[in-house]
């Protein structure tokens, strides 16, 4: 596909990826199928970002509240993890990707953690698009964590609290190498945020499409994004 033209693309744009249980579903097949193919997804559009001008993408894989799924969900869901993660890391390293990954992984299994260290230190060097993955994320639950370190900060004298200001926070958020996203994108037609980067996304661009994340495709992310080119972001100010 040709580079986009529009001089307004966002450098770091964020996916709620919703809809692969309404996409399985609607053939007939079990809701693991649809993560299947929401996986798949993945791997394309990450492939289409350096085409199209994006240099971060971050994607919402699993949350803090997708616990209270069905166990046989939340199991299939840990296994494609680590599936995914074992068959895409060389080619993920081949295409220079920079990963990595954000939420707690106190809850995750031991084997899981591994593969995402493993696949982080790979990486680490790559200068491509840069793709973090929120796994067992939480807005709200990053925010009480970096709250918890920055008082830690507070007690041991390494910080004076007086200083704590809007720009003292990023630098404890699981996100503190990352720019704020430009653009929020949630497929499905489902019209909320989900506790997703909270902090982060309080300029961010936001567009809600019908498509189901299977069905996501190259074509309609140029789409999205040359919308975002059409916006006027003013961060609060007034046009003069």
């Amino acid at each position: 596909m040709a580079k986009s033209s529009n001089s307004d693309t966002p450098t770091h744009v964020a996916i709620i990826m919703d809809g692969n249980g309404r996409w399985a579903q609607m053939r007939g097949r079990p809701r693991l199928v649809g993560h299947h193919a929401g996986a798949k997804r993945v791997k394309e559009i990450v492939r289409a970002c350096p085409d199209l001008g994006v240099k971060y993408l971050t994607i919402f894989a699993f949350s803090t509240e997708n616990w209270t799924r069905t166990q046989t969900e939340v199991a299939g869901l840990m296994k494609l993890f680590k599936r995914y993660i074992r068959r895409e890391t060389q080619s993920l390293h081949d295409e220079r990707v920079r990963v990595r990954f954000i939420g707690d992984r106190v809850r995750l299994e031991p084997a899981l953690v591994d593969l995402m260290d493993n696949l982080e230190l790979l990486t680490a060097e790559n200068t491509g698009v840069h793709l973090t993955i929120a796994l067992n994320y939480g807005g709200r639950d990053e925010v009480a964590r970096a709250t918890r370190r920055l008082a830690h900060d507070v007690a041991l004298g390494k910080l004076d609290p007086r200083e704590v200001s809007d720009e003292t926070m990023p630098k404890y958020l699981d996100t503190y190498f990352l720019p704020d996203p430009d653009l929020v994108i949630r497929t499905s037609g489902e019209a909320r945020i989900s506790n997703f980067l909270l902090w982060q996304s309080a300029y961010a661009e936001y567009e809600f499409i019908d498509t189901l994340w299977p069905d996501f495709s190259e074509t309609e992310f140029q789409k999205v994004l040359s919308r975002f080119g059409q916006r006027e972001r003013r961060f609060g100010a007034v046009p003069v």
